[in-house]
């Protein structure tokens, strides 16, 4: 790609003014994450993409390279390259093919091309504009070009916002299992504009809700029971309701990623729904069931399971049946052949010497995780198979 217009000389006051304050009328706030290699923000609110003050401490760099997709790029990406320009000698973008079928190899390689094509060096510093899929693409790429540079992720998506940006995870799928490939990579920042979410197709958005409603059960009932007594507001898009949520979700992620980066314990919870969704994804296809689609019917699927074991009583699985629906999210599993299920169930990561592991409620608010016998998990899919309550992703 042709670089954009030169950058003017970068204003040292960029490099020390603090975060943006708290403001009710745009929903500002300032969330931080901190491991034990990093520390970092997450700055949530209304109209911050476009603001030169967002960009304000990141690490100096000559070149800034913006890593987006064909959808988001025409809409969100020349107000973040006229932002981010007095901070560069030069901004160069990328472009990837939109959807997950593409977060893949070939994506990657596109990546590691420009990088090398415009002379990129470990100065140089990746912004991620756009859904799930560029970020963890553009983290995968900055955590292993030049053995690792600094990136920014840049969420447009809620889904991304809630979730996948914060927390480092980056990865590339393989056609055996999803997010098989990648590392841990630390952005320097999450940059969620509220405004973004304006755009975001009804499907996407929906999606996106999935991975809201699973902070509930696993870590906060409290939330819970404001998600189900909001999810008009937040369906309908209102500021303060959506302002709420991503905070409260981005504040449940950054202390579980806190207590446990890398995965090896806590962190595991905030894969409820995920065992069972992405093995619907990858039976499927990547990409025929949008991810916060799937895991809002694993999330059903792992109420049941854990009701099954008798962890949580019937009644908290229809709770979680209803709010999934209500979303707007598929509650019914689709059909295929039980050793295709438990096939790619066993390539998840929280897989153990080949025994399934589950994240489960044994309260809600509260998650362990587990195995659980096969024929269990066969009968909760059964239980909501395709023929059951709830219905296929909207095409």
């Amino acid at each position: 790609m042709a670089p954009h217009a030169p950058a003017a000389a970068e204003d040292p006051s960029l490099l020390t003014a603090g975060p943006p304050p708290h403001d009710g009328s745009t929903g500002r706030c300032v969330v931080e994450v901190t491991t034990p290699a990093s520390r970092y923000e997450i700055r949530i609110g209304r109209g911050l993409l476009a603001e030169p003050g967002s960009w304000a401490g990141l690490p100096a760099a000559a070149d800034g390279v913006i890593v987006s997709n064909t959808t988001v790029w025409p809409i969100h990406g020349p107000a973040l390259c006229a932002a981010i320009a007095p901070r560069h000698r030069q901004v160069t973008h990328v472009l990837l093919a939109d959807g997950e079928e593409h977060k893949d190899w070939s994506s990657l390689q596109t990546i590691y091309d420009h990088l090398l094509r415009t002379g990129c060096d470990r100065k140089t510093l990746l912004y991620a504009l756009g859904g799930g899929v560029v970020g963890d693409i553009t983290g995968f790429a900055a955590a292993t070009y030049m053995r690792g540079v600094p990136f920014v992720q840049v969420p447009t998506t809620l889904l991304a916002q809630v979730d996948s940006s914060v927390g480092g995870k980056t990865a590339i799928n393989h056609p055996l299992g999803k997010n098989m490939i990648g590392a841990f990579h630390q952005p320097v920042r999450v940059l969620c504009d509220l405004d973004t979410l304006s755009t975001l197709p009804a499907r996407e958005f929906a999606a996106g809700l999935a991975e809201i409603i699973k902070y509930g059960p696993i870590h906060d009932e409290g939330f819970l029971g404001w998600i189900e007594a909001n999810l008009d507001a937040l369906l309908a898009r209102e500021p303060a309701a959506l302002a709420r949520a991503v905070q409260r979700s981005c504040e449940i992620k950054a202390e579980v990623v806190g207590a446990d980066e890398r995965e090896s314990g806590l962190r595991a919870i905030l894969n409820f729904g995920h065992t069972f969704g992405h093995a619907i994804e990858a039976a499927l296809g990547y990409g025929r069931w949008l991810h916060g689609e799937a895991v809002g019917c694993g999330m059903v699927l792992a109420s049941q399971l854990s009701a099954d074991l008798g962890l949580v009583p019937g009644g908290f699985v229809e709770r979680m049946r209803r709010l999934v629906q209500r979303a707007g999210l598929p509650t019914a599993a689709p059909a295929f052949p039980s050793e295709r299920w438990l096939e790619l169930m066993r390539h998840d990561k929280k897989a153990e010497a080949g025994e399934i592991r589950f994240v489960l409620v044994d309260r809600p608010g509260h998650a362990v995780v587990r195995a659980a016998p096969d024929e269990r998990v066969l009968a909760a899919i059964r239980r909501h198979s395709a023929t059951g309550p709830g219905g296929p992703p909207p095409a």
